[in-house]
């Protein structure tokens, strides 16, 4: 197995691609915009705001406004409100859903951080480990690929694999070309690759919760199967796999730790529309592509919004004399236009 590991140092945001025998697994992004307490791993004080006995758990704050969930199932933990307590964070905020914590122990004091999240290059040692990441130019275009290929299904030999999200479940139909349909070991072959091509790209879009599978055919070997997918999706306890029913299809629950890559990614992730926020971000990667792209050139201008261009230029001044931006309101909020001199 060929595994690169890529690293895009952009003022203001801190991205890493894994690609695993040439396709994305992992895209992470560190930036400057976080709230540190609510990023996986972080561990800090809290107190406890409301009680949610319809959930089983309780509403906890953070400290700088920041609120996450806390679940309180299987009891033995004592938090009444308006107690000090230390948490951890066990899942990332998504749409429509808090962040999670996890009951450490009693604290004393007023909410705040006591440890930050591991950081980036942590989570790459871990996730790659040993592997020297590919920088500059490579790694902008690494990253920019990367986010391309988890707007796209995958593809198996013969077939396709179409995964996507709804609010209550992720949803996977694995197909293959209706020439193949009866043939036993082209349907067995392609479920295979289909369970291989779905964990990756449900890894690379950040995606868990419920995920039910449909399976090409019927009548499975059950023991096969769940064998290929936890080969798949891995052996995590906290992953739970169901039996392969009548219907052939694959039912698992896989926990949610990060927020997922669209929501990351756009501010309306449903139309994948940037914010001023992130917009200002990839005119900064832009220029600082084109930089690296042409060391010749004595400017480089990006015209974007003003809006933009205001959130951008503290972190395009970090770029050197090349790098300019020019505003221009004619533009909408998500677009730029570079211009070399």
């Amino acid at each position: 197995m060929s595994v690169e590991v890529f690293l895009d140092d952009t003022p203001g945001e801190l991205r890493a691609v894994i690609r695993r025998d040439g396709h994305f697994e992992h895209l992470l992004i560190e930036s400057e915009r976080d709230d540190p307490q609510t990023r996986l791993g972080a561990r800090s004080v809290a107190r406890v705001r409301r009680a949610a006995p319809g959930l089983k758990g309780a509403f906890v704050d953070l400290g700088a406004g920041g609120e996450a969930f806390m679940s309180l199932r299987g009891g033995g933990v004592a938090a009444p409100v308006g107690s000090k307590i230390e948490v951890e964070l066990v899942a990332e905020h998504r749409a429509g859903k808090a962040p999670a914590v996890r009951w450490i122990g009693p604290a004393e004091g007023e909410p705040r951080l006591l440890t930050p999240a591991p950081t980036l290059t942590e989570a790459l040692a871990r996730l790659a480990p040993g592997v020297t990441p590919v920088t500059g130019k490579a790694a902008i275009e690494a990253g920019w690929q990367a986010v391309e290929e988890s707007q796209t299904h995958p593809a198996i030999p013969g077939g396709t694999v179409a995964v996507e999200r709804t609010r209550a479940m992720v949803t996977v139909d694995i197909d293959l070309n209706s020439h193949d349909m009866g043939r036993a070991r082209e349907r067995d072959a392609a479920n295979r690759r289909g369970l291989l091509e779905a964990a990756r790209a449900i890894r690379l879009r950040r995606w868990a919760g419920l995920v039910a599978i449909d399976l090409i055919g019927a009548g499975h070997d059950g023991a096969a199967i769940l064998k290929v997918a936890k080969a798949a999706f891995g052996d995590d306890p906290r992953i739970a796999y169901g039996p392969v029913n009548r219907f052939g299809v694959l039912q698992l629950a896989l926990p949610w730790e990060r927020t997922p890559l669209e929501e990351v990614l756009y501010r309306y992730p449903s139309i994948r529309a940037f914010g001023a926020g992130q917009a200002a971000q990839e005119v900064t990667r832009r220029i600082k592509f084109e930089l690296l792209s042409d060391t010749t050139r004595a400017r480089i201008t990006a015209r974007c919004p003003a809006e933009v261009a205001r959130l951008a230029a503290p972190l395009v001044a970090q770029l050197g004399p090349r790098a300019h931006l020019r505003a221009d309101d004619s533009l909408p909020t998500g677009e730029h236009v570079i211009e070399a001199e």
